[in-house]
């Protein structure tokens, strides 16, 4: 397949768009895609065309969604993508620090090629000896880390988890990592299973009560901390009726549209719950000095190396990266077993 990049003309409608031959400039290197992740958050809202942006103008400097006959991101979209892993194939002059063959972790969407700054690819090489494919999850296991920083938790705490989608296994690993005891939430048996393999300690389908279920379970006392991750307001709802007297929900899911169902009047107003959004457009103010986006993402590759996260085995379905339409409308389908969907780039010209 000719150098290409995947193009959104309309709602569920891609394309793929020839790009011309790159050469690196002076301090450029060219990157060979090896794979890149689909999310099945932020992209299907893009492939659907429901997230905002595409039918709003954000103003950057209120910071504020806003009626506008130009939204964002007009059509054809061409900002897909955000999980890959390429090497280094050239190099410019004057490109220090990298050489080719080099494996670079980042965001550059799902197109076979892609030219950076060489210090850019500095900052996001792949450590020696790591397998390629861990590179994917640098974003999304960021965002998840930044959702469990979010979070507050303290070794011991109860974590009681929303969503177990691709970034709510990797929060449910994470804050087991971190001393928590978790209680994974979702529908899906196949994804419980998965959660328990990895680390859960249990698993709840959220028919039935599981607030109910989550206060027999601490005594009476609620959860310490409620995550959600799944964007439904029905587990939103719920995590603010588990979550202890005066303790945190962090709201990480991506809501479409309104949301109904919040009985605020209720148990998040008698309970002084304390909602917080976790999005990784920037972290915590108090971890600012600290932390940042990019050490977030080399967190999430670093983590995975070492073997404290093992997140391979959320990666459910792999397909060429011309059979990329079929694979969104998969995940469009919401097709039962799919977590991670990986897009594999052949030995491209």
């Amino acid at each position: 397949m000719n150098p290409s990049a995947l193009r959104l003309d309309a709602p569920r409608a891609l394309a793929f768009e020839l790009l011309a031959p790159a050469r690196p400039g002076p301090g450029e290197v060219l990157i060979r895609t090896l794979h890149s992740g689909i999310s099945a958050g932020t992209e299907l809202s893009q492939y659907r065309g429901t997230n905002p942006f595409m039918h709003k103008r954000f103003d950057e400097a209120r910071r504020l969604f806003v009626p506008s006959e130009a939204a964002s991101w007009p059509y054809p979209v061409r900002n897909l993508g955000y999980e890959e892993v390429g090497e280094i194939v050239a190099v410019g002059p004057e490109a220090e620090g990298v050489q080719v063959g080099d494996r670079i972790y980042g965001t550059w969407g799902h197109r076979s090629h892609h030219v950076a700054d060489a210090g850019w690819a500095r900052d996001r090489l792949m450590p020696h000896g790591a397998d390629p494919l861990i590179g994917i999850f640098s974003h999304i296991g960021a965002v998840a880390l930044n959702g469990v920083h979010d979070a507050r938790l303290r070794i011991g705490d109860v974590v009681a988890l929303w969503g177990l989608g691709v970034p709510g296994q990797i929060v449910a690993q994470a804050a087991r990592a971190s001393g928590a005891r978790v209680i994974g939430i979702d529908p899906d048996p196949v994804r419980r299973e998965i959660a328990q393999r990895l680390g859960a300690a249990e698993t709840l389908d959220p028919g039935g009560g599981a607030a109910e279920r989550i206060k027999a379970m601490t005594g009476g006392r609620g959860a310490d901390v409620c995550i959600e991750v799944s964007g439904a307001a029905p587990a939103l709802a719920d995590a603010i009726r588990a979550v202890a007297y005066a303790s945190r929900v962090v709201a990480m899911g991506f809501f479409q549209g309104e949301v109904a169902g919040l009985r605020l009047g209720e148990e998040f107003h008698h309970n002084r719950v304390e909602l917080v959004c976790s999005q990784i457009s920037g972290v915590a103010p108090e971890a600012s000095h600290r932390w940042s986006k990019p050490r977030l993402w080399r967190t999430a590759v670093e983590l995975q190396h070492s073997g404290i996260l093992n997140l391979l085995p959320l990666i459910t379905h792999r397909a060429a990266f011309e059979e990329a339409p079929a694979l969104f409308a998969r995940l469009d389908a919401g097709e039962p077993g799919l977590l991670q969907a990986v897009l594999d780039f052949g030995a491209v010209a």
